[in-house]
């Protein structure tokens, strides 16, 4: 199995060590508070100033790389994420859940394709954090990769994915974005969480005065990229569910009606499917009776819709427009060796 994300994580801490150095060195350009707070939703994401370059990605003051061990799927694209934090706050540790964020904090997350000067920007996602809330923005890189402007209707682009799979990619429009977001008709963030982030980067945080501690709990799922055929199936498919599907099924989650409830932290078999039969059997169901049937994976409705990129079956609906195979694979392991 291709081992990816490993260089994420590597790379983030390197970055992360890179900016706490050069910022004793040369005094980084200053985020854009106001786009950040204000009420406008800026036309181009050099407005907000997170970047000292546009292609490279050079963080400005207070701007920190991170990544996530079990990284959401997203057609094999490269992500860059980075939080922001305003002068005199920090993050705050909730257990292994999502870190708490200040008012004029943002969550920046770029997605790209391809390798070295290959390489194309496609879409940021920002994350701000306004005094009523959250606000999710999608910006569009333009041919000549020196800027990214507001995309509120989302946007199509064709491209080759790291598989070799000729697709159209999907840019989410605002209310997509609100759509994965959304969590008892608020929108929050959904990746970083003390659980599926590194020891050495929440200590790193700590250290520098940007998080308030390390939790208990965290760092607790495992690191995709370490995962070989010696590996237990189980903690790997549970992480995986948790990234991918959990935000959307879990109480107070867009698919909550679904009964299913795959965060990482739920541990009722039936609730994360189990033996579970669908609460309404359409063309999703494949023609299988439960979501998950201990043993059999291509009975399983979860296992179904994970491996097909057709409308309307696909699992997740957003977000893809291939099958993670290595996902896939893993998550077949894991129902196949259930007793």
């Amino acid at each position: 199995m291709k081992r990816r994300g490993l260089g994420l994580l590597a790379l983030a801490s390197a970055t992360f060590g890179a900016a706490l150095s050069h910022a004793t060195v040369i005094a980084p350009a200053s985020v854009n508070d106001a786009a950040i707070t204000g009420a406008a939703f800026p036309k181009a994401l050099s407005e907000f100033a997170f970047f000292q370059d546009a292609r490279d990605h050079h963080p400005s003051a207070r701007v920190y790389p991170y990544a996530l061990n079990t990284p959401l799927w997203s057609d094999g694209a490269e992500k860059l994420r980075f939080i922001y934090l305003p002068e005199g706050t920090q993050l705050a540790a909730d257990g292994a859940g999502l870190l708490q964020f200040p008012v004029g904090a943002a969550i920046i997350k770029t997605f790209a394709f391809g390798e070295g000067e290959a390489r194309r920007l496609i879409e940021t996602r920002v994350l701000l954090h306004r005094a009523e809330g959250w606000v999710a923005l999608p910006y569009r890189w333009n041919a000549e990769q020196t800027e990214a402007t507001l995309a509120l209707a989302g946007g199509r682009i064709d491209l080759v994915t790291p598989a070799g799979e000729a697709i159209s990619y999907a840019i989410p429009n605002k209310n997509q974005c609100k759509g994965c977001h959304a969590k008892d008709g608020q929108v929050i963030p959904i990746g970083p969480k003390a659980r599926n982030l590194s020891v050495k980067w929440m200590a790193q945080m700590r250290d520098g005065g940007a998080l308030d501690r390390i939790p208990p709990g965290g760092a607790t799922m495992p690191v995709w990229a370490g995962y070989t055929a010696a590996s237990p199936a189980a903690p790997f498919a549970r992480a995986y569910l948790d990234v991918n599907c959990a935000h959307c099924h879990q109480p107070g989650g867009g698919a909550s009606n679904s009964g299913l409830d795959l965060r990482w932290e739920q541990s009722d078999p039936h609730a994360i499917g189990i033996m579970k039969r669908p609460v309404a059997a359409g063309r999703g169901a494949g023609g299988h009776d439960f979501s998950v049937l201990p043993g059999e994976p291509d009975k399983s409705i979860l296992l179904f819709r994970m491996d097909s990129a057709e409308p309307g079956i696909a699992m997740p609906e957003l977000g893809k427009a291939s099958v993670d195979k290595e996902g896939v694979a893993v998550v077949r392991r894991w129902i196949a060796e259930m007793k």
